[in-house]
């Protein structure tokens, strides 16, 4: 597929799923903030995500659903390759879940109401104050029950390699004795590129890993335990996208949030 193509695909993606949101979801936006019930606008949410990937011609190939907690509050961890992860992932696993995102998302007309009234939570990666309460903030909701999906990278990376994790999202779940499950993506680096306004057609490959129990963890395990999340999550990539170097000694600073 030729780029300009890709990136009509992109554009076009991009206009029907946010005309889907900005039509569609601000009906069940509304009945959301009237009844308070947010199943439905999930939902809603949940087709869109569909939408997207199917208009993006983007196909799934997902191992390990066996392995999905059921009735309990957890925190999955994937690595992070490109933007249509959260979607993907948003598709895959079972309601609900919310994500901490970029603030600037949450600046969206209706869909930032959206992610306010699905208990996800904006974050300034950039800003550690802010960083720390963002942390917090969905420790709170993980104690009353919401799973999180959280990318432990930060951020996605350049080339599809896995990236150094920050501590914070293993120590939120510690600090909750939530169970994490380390998800493995693979080939979404090559259907949108970080930095790249271009949409290719592909398969994006989900490993879903055994959970990892937290409850009897100490909070001090938090740099052993992202290591281990990190190298599970390493095992399902192809070698050239394993942590390499200094990356293989996962895990930041002791301070670093997300």
């Amino acid at each position: 597929m030729s780029r300009l193509f890709a990136r009509l695909r992109a554009t076009w993606t991009a206009l029907l799923v946010f005309g889907y949101v900005w039509t569609v979801g601000a009906l069940f936006v509304l009945h959301a903030w009237l009844t308070g019930r947010i199943g439905p606008l999930y939902r809603i949410g949940w087709w869109g995500a569909r939408l997207g990937l199917w208009l993006a011609g983007i196909r799934l190939e997902v191992r390990g659903l066996e392995n999905l907690p059921r009735g309990r509050a957890c925190v999955y961890m994937a690595n992070h390759q490109s933007n249509v992860d959260p979607p993907v992932l948003f598709v895959v696993l079972p309601p609900r879940i919310a994500l901490i995102g970029k603030e600037q998302v949450f600046r969206i007309p209706v869909l930032g109401t959206a992610l306010d009234l699905g208990d996800f939570v904006p974050i300034n990666r950039f800003d550690p104050e802010a960083a720390r309460a963002a942390v917090e903030a969905a420790l709170v909701r993980l104690r009353r029950g919401v799973s999180f999906l959280v990318f432990p990278e930060g951020t996605r990376s350049p080339d599809g390699r896995l990236q150094r994790f920050k501590h914070g999202v293993v120590l939120m779940a510690l600090r909750a004795g939530a169970p994490i499950v380390p998800i493995t993506l693979e080939g979404a680096d090559r259907v949108m590129r970080k930095g790249k306004w271009e949409v290719y057609p592909g398969t994006v490959r989900v490993t879903i890993h055994p959970a990892l129990e937290t409850a009897q963890r100490s909070l001090t395990e938090r740099a052993t335990l992202a290591r281990e999340v990190q190298g599970i999550i390493a095992s399902a990539l192809p070698p050239e996208q394993r942590p390499a170097g200094p990356q293989a000694a996962a895990g930041a600073d002791v301070d670093d949030q997300l």
